[in-house]
């Protein structure tokens, strides 16, 4: 009796819970959730979700329902943005991927549907009533859709690298690695690795497009490059994984050999240069990863306090080797520009640190988008941005001139005043726009004073009257204009259209091709050892079948050949049956009783039982010659006449 009353308690159980749970999907409403419209545009619900998951994101938002809400946001933004889901939601109520089914029997099976999706299994056997989505709750906040990726995580990839989750429902291998991979997500977001989760049962298209068949599957992206990982799922593989994808030239070990060379290095490469010192004789991950976010802007180093000789760059530089150590370099090598230093460095310490340290003192502009980056366009009266420009000639060493324009901008940086300097004779057009036409700046260095006004060039600007000399009148003149400045922006009286700067750091044509061929013979020998065998098998079948082909027919051309010089005659017998005199050709009764090969001309003669089947009954693509003779010419020429078929075919056959 009691064990009845429990089986009865149990399924009201059941029955209860699948109840709330059917009334609570039914609630859903995606519409009401992302505050939109039904008619809304997909621009409107992409702005929605953007201002509801930075507003409701677990990380930002410490209500205790802000998890369950941002859940909800990213459900509802999944069912809106794919055009599929939304019209089964708008026409049946329910965002099911299957079409065709009409209401009262998707009423029918909802119910099963949604009990079916109410299980899965572990290792502990029953979860209830979780469904897959609510076991993987971390990885909510990581879930990607086909347009996310492609518009956000891709164009991202050139800053940091992504490790991406392929998952699906009922995965019991995806319940196995779970425990790693939210050991490692936890590790190595807080280093600044981008983490994506794909579910293929909802992104299909996204799963496809990764090249993923199978779950679960880890990948990591790079570049825009897609590289899979095919080692044991263990924390220690995942960081090498993620090592791995990284260029390997991004961090320059700097001993006290080679310090020098490293920090003198700003000029040409027109970067400050970062030193790293720790007492790890690698080079953390950490490090990496800010190198190569940063890596267009700053060149990093990396200085191993325990080698041998490193005491005396932390001697010169006064460096506590028991602590991390970040120093900047900038124009001036023996001392730097700025420092941190502490233990547990954090990511978010070191980004604010290396973003505000991104620049020389006085840049020079070598491309347009540095231009635009240095020399913003003004935005309104309080957002102006003026820049200080020197046009000089290229040296190989500092002039005096740029050695006191350096010491100027040091002096008076300021954060609406940005200073750099332009080679005259590199930037032709940027520079004769800026300077007056007279010979007075001929061979000599000149400053300007601008400030952009829209993206098409125009600038507003002032010239300096006299050339630039780095006098201390010079400076004072400067200073006097940028105070003039602050209270009158009229000051600026001349108005320019800007040529685009041409960019002076970017390879030549050659180097570009080799580069691109480079890339491309290592994409396809990725693609052949290490992405998905099964969409490499149409370029597989394709190459085999050539070489088949290929050889086949080499090989049955050898034999062919090899075949006809044993059969055919020799020409010297030929030859001695001419000289003979011998009225007809001789032909042996072994060649006459095989059945010629075909393609090979067959001299037959023709009587009225041959006729028909040589000339009446002639297949397709067959032809015959006929010779007609008579008694008296008869042996000459049939001689002859055998003699150029043997030329054309190497063989005689005579059937009389």
């Amino acid at each position: 009796m009691e064990v009845k009353k429990l089986s009865i308690s149990w399924q009201f159980l059941l029955v209860l819970v699948l109840i709330l749970h059917i009334l609570s999907a039914l609630d859903f409403d995606p519409y009401r959730v992302l505050g939109v419209s039904r008619t809304a545009s997909q621009a409107d619900i992409k702005k929605a979700y953007k201002k509801l998951a930075r507003e409701w994101h677990p990380d930002k938002n410490k209500d205790p329902g802000a998890e369950d809400k941002f859940i909800q946001i990213s459900k509802a933004y999944e069912i809106l943005s794919n055009e599929e889901k939304r019209s089964n939601y708008d026409h049946y109520g329910d965002a099911g991927e299957k079409q065709g089914y009409q209401k009262q029997q998707q009423q029918r099976e909802y119910r099963f549907r949604h009990f079916h999706e109410n299980f899965y299994f572990d290792e502990s056997f029953f979860h209830f009533p979780f469904n897959s989505e609510r076991r993987d709750s971390i990885d909510e906040k990581y879930l990607l859709h086909f347009s996310h990726y492609v518009n956000e995580v891709v164009p991202d990839s050139f800053k940091k690298p992504y490790l991406i989750k392929i998952t699906s429902d009922w995965c019991f291998s995806c319940i196995h690695i779970e425990p790693v991979w939210k050991e490692v997500v936890q590790e190595l977001e807080g280093l600044g690795v981008g983490i994506g989760v794909v579910h293929a049962g909802y992104e299909r298209r996204l799963a496809h497009h990764l090249g993923a068949h199978s779950t679960p599957s880890i990948l990591g992206i790079i570049n825009g490059k897609i590289s899979f990982f095919h080692n044991a799922v263990v924390r220690e593989n995942l960081r090498q994984f993620v090592e791995s994808l990284l260029p390997g030239n991004l961090v320059e070990k700097v001993t006290n050999k080679n310090y020098v060379r490293f920090l003198s290095g700003w000029q040409q490469e027109n970067k400050p240069h970062v030193l790293l010192f720790d007492q790890m004789p690698v080079v953390p991950l950490l490090y990496k990863l800010t190198a190569f976010a940063y890596k267009d802007y700053v060149s990093f180093g990396y200085v191993y306090v325990g080698l041998r000789g490193a005491e005396e760059m932390t001697r010169q530089y006064n460096v506590n080797v028991y602590a991390p150590t970040i120093l900047v370099f900038k124009e001036h090598t023996n001392k730097p520009a700025d420092a941190i230093q502490a233990r547990g460095l954090k990511k978010q310490v070191i980004d604010d640190f290396i973003t505000q340290n991104k620049y020389l003192l006085a840049t020079r502009l070598t491309s347009q988008k540095l231009f635009q980056e240095l020399c913003p366009v003004k935005r309104s009266h309080r957002q102006r941005k003026y820049c200080v420009v020197l046009l000089t000639a290229e040296a190989t060493k500092l002039s005096r001139p740029f050695e006191a324009f350096l010491s100027f901008a040091l002096a008076n940086t300021q954060d609406t005043v940005r200073f750099v300097h332009v080679y005259s004779n590199r930037q032709q057009e940027f520079a004769d726009t800026l300077l007056p036409d007279s010979d007075t700046f001929k061979g000599k260095s000149a400053v300007a004073i601008l400030e952009r006004r829209n993206t098409a060039g125009r600038v507003v600007y002032k010239t300096l009257e006299d050339p630039w000399t780095g006098s201390e009148s010079d400076k004072f003149i400067l200073l006097g204009y940028l105070d003039q400045l602050r209270k009158d922006p009229a000051l600026l009286s001349s108005e320019a259209v800007l040529p685009d700067l041409t960019d002076e750091l970017a390879p030549i044509f050659l180097l570009r091709w080799l580069y691109s061929a480079f890339d491309y013979i290592s994409d396809c020998w990725d693609s052949i050892f290490h992405n998905n065998w099964r969409e490499m098998m149409p370029l597989l079948s394709l190459v085999f079948s050539a070489l088949f082909i290929l050889f086949g027919t080499v090989i049955v051309q050898a034999f062919s050949d090899s075949n006809d010089e044993r059969e055919s005659n020799p020409p010297d017998k030929e030859e001695a049956h001419e000289k003979a005199g011998k009225t007809e050709p001789s032909f042996s009764k072994e060649n006459s009783s095989k059945i010629p090969k075909k393609g090979f001309v067959e001299v037959t003669e023709l009587t009225d039982v041959t006729y028909t089947s040589n000339l009446v009954r002639l297949r397709p693509g067959h032809m015959n010659v006929v010779l007609i003779l008579s008694n008296s010419t008869k042996t000459s020429l049939l001689q002859k006449f055998a003699l150029e078929v043997y030329t054309f075919t190497g063989r005689i056959v005579w059937r009389g």
